[in-house]
């Protein structure tokens, strides 16, 4: 008996990871940490049930996204050596029960968040899902290179929600924010997507190394990195992150700006998609350390 109940919980575990797993938990943990760098930055505090309640949703909201993602992708992630091992490529969650969960929680995220938080900021949620989803997902990213340029705006908008939360308006801070992260999408990944191109190539994916070439996107990257460094200056220039960060930003994003100028001139392709896996990992290292510096200028000195 105490046997077969030990194999109930053990199964009951095991799918809890999988539907879990559905939901990009690194996605989701990034969407939690932006938008709460939106709520300490907004000149309105809340308690710290009501940001841990209104952050629950958001995340379950980015979860939901996430999980519709995987329902439409299933066949060409089960192609994607990058994606092969998500729970539908293994049968480890059927695709239409996919479905019905990313739909069930978006449902809950939105109107929950409605509930305990307000309604421009459930509106903004409900948004940035039907974005991901219809715009990103089952439009754009099988249908132009510029895929992940204009669906980067999905993945923007956490810190605008996240100021919503505590201020039910939108002000120039987390439009420079959403900015950041808009403009940081592009480089990121079309870093990865040079070095994972013939990943793409079998899923009939248009990204751009696929479309223009590797020279091409060589100059994308570069173009975006250069264009994101001044805009990582505004937080300090309107006085809602401090000298330090203003230092971060400065060192860090000429690194950055140096990374995608040495990608540029490298002729190698070995090492050209070397560099191109520094530039994928340092991205993810400098938006966090951007929105750290930020946040903790924001929570102790400002």
């Amino acid at each position: 008996m105490s046997g077969a109940i030990m194999s109930s919980e053990g199964s009951y575990s095991t799918i809890a990871k999988n539907f879990f797993e559905l939901m990009k938990p690194r996605v989701m943990s990034l969407v939690i940490f932006t938008a709460l760098v939106g709520i300490v930055i907004a000149p309105i505090k809340l308690s710290f049930v009501n940001s841990a309640i209104s952050l629950l949703f958001v995340a379950l909201g980015a979860g939901a996204a996430g999980a519709l993602n995987m329902w439409y992708d299933a066949e060409i992630d089960g192609i994607m050596s990058r994606t092969c091992l998500r729970p539908i490529p293994l049968g480890k969650v059927k695709n239409k029960h996919a479905l019905v969960f990313g739909t069930i929680l978006s449902f809950v995220s939105v109107v929950g968040l409605y509930m305990f938080s307000n309604f421009l900021s459930a509106v903004i949620l409900a948004i940035t899902i039907l974005f991901y989803i219809f715009i990103y997902t089952i439009w754009l990213k099988r249908s132009t290179p510029q895929n992940i340029v204009i669906g980067g705006a999905a993945g923007s908008f956490p810190p605008v929600i996240g100021w919503t939360i505590s201020t039910n308006s939108i002000s120039i801070e987390p439009i420079i924010l959403f900015l950041i992260i808009f403009l940081w999408t592009p480089s990121h990944f079309w870093a990865l997507s040079l070095y994972k191109n013939e990943d793409y190539k079998k899923a009939n994916i248009p990204m751009l190394p696929v479309v223009s070439g590797e020279n091409v996107t060589k100059k994308n990257i570069l173009f975006y990195s250069v264009i994101l460094w001044p805009v990582t200056l505004a937080p300090y220039f309107l006085h809602f992150a401090s000298y330090s960060n203003l230092v971060f930003v400065v060192i860090f994003g000429l690194f950055y700006i140096f990374l995608s100028f040495k990608l540029l001139i490298t002729r190698n392709k070995i090492f050209a998609h070397k560099i191109a896996r520094n530039i994928f990992v340092y991205s993810i290292f400098y938006l966090f350390f951007i929105f750290s510096t930020i946040l903790i200028d924001n929570y102790f000195f400002l």
